[in-house]
């Protein structure tokens, strides 16, 4: 989901973006492909860029707060994926993909055990 921003809100997260490990004079090293490329979170309103999302943005604690969407009653994230998703029991922890990707490493292990042993 992309998140849209008001003014304030703009103009904090473009002084946030001074702050970006990838951020070289108002290009993006994680796009630069031999052509500099201008940095997307400086120019748009909208929270697209996931590097800036995941470690710069978490710097300004209120703005973080405030762009981030709250969960909904009964709504959890998943511990691997960090998705949100409404858990069909009580005691879920991961989302339906990541269940069965969990299920199947376990079973993959649980037989390497049992051939092992044979």
């Amino acid at each position: 989901m992309i998140v849209h921003m008001n003014y304030q809100q703009y103009r904090t997260a473009r002084r946030l973006v001074h702050s970006c490990c990838n951020y070289d004079g108002g290009c993006c090293l994680l796009l630069d492909d031999g052509e500099e490329c201008v940095c997307p979170q400086s120019i748009t309103y909208s929270l697209i860029c996931k590097w800036f999302r995941a470690a710069v943005l978490p710097l300004d604690a209120g703005l973080c707060a405030a762009l981030s969407p709250a969960p909904a009653i009964g709504q959890r994230r998943c511990r691997e994926c960090r998705r949100l998703f409404i858990p069909p029991k009580r005691n879920t922890l991961y989302c339906p993909a990541c269940a069965a990707n969990r299920a199947k490493r376990s079973k993959r292990a649980w037989a390497r055990k049992k051939r092992a042993g044979v």
